[in-house]
């Protein structure tokens, strides 16, 4: 019996088409290898674009969408240049992640070629682990307060809850577990500041009890932020609140080539958003100069989240279809310092795949 996805696809604006567009390319070119996989790819105009032309940057009609499907595929969303008459930039990928109770926000970091880090002695593997950031609240609780510019002060909340704290730092040692290796999960806080960041610790304690085969530590987010340059290596999975993730997660790209080979998703209970951590850059939109690495492995990362074998054997191929181009430095796009465009990157990898995948056979 074949088994029939709804993938709900929100390219947005800037660059996130074009990305979004090449990911699309290459499931549709996996799928007649897959056996008893369909998936059936919903478009929905979603972000700067749709507001300036309905009024609604997140329409109802693409949200039901979103809430009805498997999996949503996005490319990226806002301008810096347009936004709400409160002064905000436009992100409805923050209001899917709080209406979806997407709370755990995964970011794969890895090391393709030694060339892509500025940091010495690290090849290809060595630097492996992921950045799980509670994305439904923390210092973003508070996003929706409207400052007083004529006021002495002005304040935003911080929100740690023990339902949001508990659920993200399970999924953490889960996927520490699955992942094997290192099998360690390593809390970053401000706790010996920040009493949030004390209620967190305790809760991030009471969890690990239930992984006794998984190590846990703490490490203070001023500390990570040095350890992540000094010594990646030594780190599995990661899990922290919402800002201090969102610093991390950059920082962490930029030690293995860039906001172009950082993927994500965007993980609830019940629903899940993959989409590259960068943003729209509408400075190189529409010139075929982005990087679509990140959205590959998004899309890699949908796949394997989808829990089907054949899809996660896609997953697989997709993975190692990447990890094949890019084992050659020469095969990088402008912001690595190459000269590949987005769809030629796309091509390298659109052969490969299609060799990765008739090499591995159906395990339907």
């Amino acid at each position: 019996m074949t088994k029939t996805f709804h993938i709900v696809v929100l390219g947005g604006d800037g660059i996130g088409p074009e990305v979004c567009d090449q990911s699309v390319r290459l499931l549709q070119q996996m799928q007649p290898h897959l056996d008893g996989v369909e998936f059936h790819l919903d478009p929905h105009d979603v972000g700067v674009g749709e507001y300036q032309r309905s009024g609604e940057a997140l329409p109802d009609s693409a949200f039901e969408a979103c809430l009805a499907s498997d999996a949503v595929l996005l490319g990226a969303m806002g301008l810096p240049n347009v936004r709400y008459p409160n002064g905000k930039e436009i992100a409805p990928q923050l209001d899917l992640r709080e209406r979806l109770q997407l709370y755990g926000g995964v970011r794969p970091i890895q090391l393709f070629h030694e060339s892509d880090t500025p940091l010495k002695n690290y090849g290809a593997g060595d630097i492996d682990f992921v950045l799980v950031r509670e994305s439904t609240e923390g210092l973003f609780y508070g996003r929706d307060a409207v400052a007083d510019l004529s006021a002495d002060e002005a304040t935003n909340q911080l929100r740690i809850s023990r339902q949001a704290s508990e659920r993200v730092c399970r999924l953490s040692f889960e996927l520490a577990r699955r992942r094997g290796g290192k099998k360690k999960v390593s809390l970053i806080d401000k706790a010996n500041v920040l009493s949030t960041m004390v209620y967190f610790r305790h809760i991030f304690d009471e969890v690990a009890k239930d992984f006794p085969d998984v190590t846990a530590e703490h490490i203070y987010v001023d500390a990570m932020a040095l350890f992540m340059v000094r010594r990646p290596h030594d780190f599995d999975v990661m899990v922290t609140e919402n800002m201090f993730g969102d610093i991390l997660s950059d920082l962490a790209a930029g030690i293995v080539g860039g906001m172009g080979m950082a993927p994500s998703g965007d993980i609830g209970d019940n629903a899940a958003v993959f989409q590259p951590s960068h943003g729209s850059a509408p400075d190189i939109a529409g010139r075929s100069l982005a990087n679509p690495i990140a959205m590959h492995l998004s899309t890699a990362m949908m796949l394997d989240w989808l829990d089907h074998p054949e899809a996660k054997r896609g997953a697989e191929a997709l993975k190692a279809a990447v990890a094949d181009v890019l084992s050659d430095p020469n095969q990088r796009t402008a912001d690595m310092g190459g000269k590949l465009s987005t769809v030629e990157i796309t091509d390298r990898i659109a052969r490969s795949l299609d060799r990765q995948l008739q090499s591995q056979g159906s395990t339907a």
